[in-house]
C-alpha cells in the first residue's frame, strides 16, 4: 500500500494538464476564482477513474478513429487554455480572459486528458497489495489517491497564487502568463510525441 501511495504522489506531481492549467490559472487570477476550476479537475479526474475501472476507456481507446478524435479534441482544448492562461490580465488580446473557466472547463479538460487516463489505469493495473480482497482494494485505492490528488493540486494552486500575490508590474506577470502557458504547451507536444509513437510488445 506504501508503494501504493508512492506511486500516486509521484505520478501526479509529475506536470501534466491538470497540475499546469491549475497553477497558471491560480497565477493568472488568484485562489477563489480558480477554486471552482479545480473542483471540476477533480469531479473529473473520478469519472475517468470510473471509466478506467469499468472497462469503458479500453474499449474506446481500441477503436482508432475515435482514439484520434479524442486526441485531436484533448490537444484543441489545451491550445486554448493555454491562450486562456497567456492572454489573462493583458490590455490588450487576442483572447482576453477574465475569470478562468469553472468546474465545467475542469472536467472537461480530465475528461480529454490523455495523462489522466494513462495515470489511473496505470495506477488500477498495477500495484496489487490485496489480491485476496478486491473490493477492498479498489475502495482503498480510491480513497488514497483521491487524499493525495486533493493536497497535491491545492499546492500547485497556491503556488500559482503566490507568483499572483506578488508584487510585480503587470508586464512581468504577463511574462509569467506566457511562461506557464508554453510549459503547458510543452505537456501537449510531449504527450503528441508519445501518442504517435510505435509500441512495441
Amino acid at each position: 500500500m506504501l508503494t501504493f501511495a508512492t506511486a500516486v504522489i509521484l505520478l501526479i506531481l509529475t506536470p501534466g494538464p491538470g497540475v499546469m492549467t491549475t497553477a497558471g490559472f491560480g497565477a493568472a487570477y488568484g485562489f477563489r476564482p480558480s477554486l471552482r476550476y479545480v473542483l471540476g479537475l477533480f469531479i473529473g479526474t473520478n469519472l475517468v477513474l470510473l471509466t478506467v475501472v469499468s472497462g469503458l476507456a479500453a474499449i474506446l481507446m481500441s477503436i482508432p478513429w475515435l482514439r484520434t478524435v479524442l486526441m485531436l479534441v484533448s490537444v484543441s482544448y489545451l491550445l486554448y487554455l493555454a491562450v486562456r492562461i497567456a492572454t489573462a490580465g493583458a490590455r490588450v488580446a487576442f483572447m482576453e480572459a477574465r475569470v478562468p473557466p469553472g468546474i465545467t472547463g475542469g472536467v472537461l479538460l480530465q475528461v480529454i486528458n490523455p495523462k489522466a487516463y494513462a495515470v489511473n489505469t496505470s495506477l488500477m493495473t498495477g500495484f496489487s497489495y490485496a489480491p485476496e480482497a478486491p473490493v477492498f482494494e479498489l475502495a482503498s485505492k480510491v480513497l488514497i489517491m483521491n487524499a493525495i490528488w486533493i493536497p497535491i493540486h491545492l499546492a500547485w494552486l497556491w503556488a500559482g497564487v503566490s507568483l499572483h500575490r506578488l508584487d510585480l508590474s503587470e508586464r512581468t506577470h504577463h511574462r509569467i502568463n506566457v511562461a506557464m502557458a508554453l510549459a503547458l504547451l510543452g505537456v501537449v507536444a510531449l504527450a503528441m510525441w508519445s501518442a504517435t509513437r510505435p509500441h512495441h510488445p
